[in-house]
């Protein structure tokens, strides 16, 4: 059933986002803004100027030139021509950054089933829609974009009684929508690893366990998934496993490089990390995680008996 709908999804899937530099799949808002926000801070580095001193020549207000940098400002189109001419820049990326203000407006993006989403979760909804590499680490549930329906509903189920249908069903569409990344046509080379108390906790009954411990081997197949279990009896035991993370990496076309996150989400909040220091440690961190997993086929094995138990 998943090869079928890889294979419809991919004959209908929108073209690259970039080509040569220009837009082409126009990415989301919150990647555009990130990405104006990154080639700005660029410009300003590039022509030495600190922030203090970018404000007092450009007459801006230093807050408000540090929102736009990291991407937590809407942009107008006059201040992105002021503020790139002002810095140096050519009249390509001046030409290229004012076509992108046009599209970062994010007005109606989060209604409807998308409403469902908590604010600080919906940058990392975009990072994923755009990532071009997407690795996470889940300890204690089977990852949001491999849950299966019934899991998903076993999961929202036990919120509590308050839970109406009308936000369950909402919910299961945001999700699925969501789980569309594994099969686009450009889809992202997405890292996953497990810990083995991730897939043992029983949520729902043992059918939904069994039916979902097989969805996962049948998606570790995907040639785009890689797909590790990290167990219980593992030689090394890397720090932090009790914390989920998920890290992105987005292509850009400006100069100054992909965009790189690092998400932490709490139980109702979310932190987003971009700064070197924060994306090389969670770097090291992942690839310990992969060096003390069960390599892909021991752990599509380990899930196939796991399920096969139920």
């Amino acid at each position: 059933m998943l090869r079928r709908d890889t294979i419809e999804r991919a004959a209908t899937a929108p073209p690259s986002r970039f080509s040569h530099g220009k837009l082409i799949d126009m990415p989301t808002p919150t990647v555009l803004q990130l990405q104006l926000g990154k080639e700005l801070k660029r410009l300003r580095e590039a022509r030495g100027w600190t922030l203090a001193e970018a404000v007092e020549v450009l007459g801006n207000k230093d807050t408000k030139l540090s929102r736009l940098e990291n991407g937590q400002s809407s942009v107008r189109t006059l201040d992105i021509r002021v503020l790139y001419e002002t810095l140096g820049a050519t009249k390509e990326e001046t030409a290229w950054a004012l076509e992108t203000a046009k599209h970062c407006n994010q007005r109606g993006r989060w209604s409807g089933y998308r409403s469902i989403y908590g604010k600080f979760f919906r940058m990392a909804v975009d990072l994923e829609e755009d990532a071009s590499i997407i690795n996470h680490y889940q300890s204690e549930m089977i990852p949001g974009l491999l849950q299966t329906e019934a899991y998903i509903r076993a999961v929202f189920s036990a919120s509590g009684p308050q839970l109406t249908d009308q936000t369950l069903e909402m919910a299961l569409k945001a999700r699925t929508e969501r789980q569309q990344v594994l099969t686009k046509l450009d889809a992202p080379q997405i890292g996953f690893v497990m810990s083995e108390s991730a897939v043992l906790r029983m949520v729902g009954d043992e059918t939904v366990m069994r039916d979902q411990l097989r969805y996962v081997a049948e998606v570790a197949e995907l040639p785009n998934v890689h797909l590790q279990v990290l167990p219980f009896k593992a030689r090394t035991y890397p720090p932090g496993c009790l914390f989920p993370f998920t890290m992105f990496r987005i292509p850009s076309p400006g100069k100054s490089g992909p965009l790189e996150y690092v998400y932490l989400e709490d139980y109702d909040d979310g932190r987003y990390r971009d700064d070197h220091e924060s994306v090389e440690t969670y770097s090291n961190l992942w690839q310990r995680f992969v060096g003390a997993a069960l390599d892909p086929v021991q752990s599509r094995e380990l899930l196939l008996r796991l399920a096969d138990s139920y």
